[in-house]
C-alpha cells in the first residue's frame, strides 16, 4: 500500500467516525429533549393540580365558615341537610363533605339532620 492508499483509508475511517460521532450527539440532543419535555410536562400538570386544589379551598373557606356558624347556633341542635345546602350553595356532595372536615356528624335516625359531635356526641353503645 502506498501513501496516497494509506491518506485515503484515513480519511474514509475519520468520515466515518465524524459520521458516527454526528448520529451519537443528534440521538443524545434527542434523548435529552424528551427527558426536558417529559419533566416540563410533569412540572405543569402538578402546578395545574396545586392551583386547583388551592381554588377548591379557597372556595371551600367562606363555606364552611358558614356552616360552623349554623351548626353553633344556639336555637338549632340540628341542621338540614337541605337548608345547609341551599345556604352555602353548594349540592350534597360537597356539603356532606365540608361538614365531616368540621365534625359534624349525621343523625342517627336517618333523617337528613346534622349537627357538630361536640354538641351531640354519639351514644356510647355505637362509639
Amino acid at each position: 500500500m502506498n501513501g496516497g492508499q494509506a491518506r485515503s483509508i484515513a480519511e474514509i475511517r475519520l468520515g466515518t467516525q465524524s459520521s458516527m460521532t454526528e448520529n451519537i450527539v443528534i440521538a443524545l440532543i434527542g434523548i435529552i429533549g424528551a427527558v426536558i419535555g417529559s419533566v416540563a410536562t410533569v412540572a405543569v400538570q402538578w402546578f395545574n393540580h396545586y392551583m386547583g386544589v388551592q381554588a377548591r379551598l379557597e372556595q371551600d373557606r367562606p363555606r364552611k365558615e358558614l356552616l360552623e356558624k349554623m351548626l353553633r347556633s344556639p336555637k338549632y341542635p340540628w341542621r338540614k341537610l337541605d337548608t345547609l345546602m341551599h345556604v352555602i350553595g353548594a349540592d350534597e356532595e360537597t356539603t356532606k363533605r365540608l361538614l365531616l372536615e368540621l365534625g359534624a356528624r349525621a343523625s342517627e335516625d336517618g333523617k337528613s339532620l346534622w349537627s357538630l359531635i361536640e354538641r351531640n356526641p354519639l351514644a356510647d353503645s355505637q362509639q
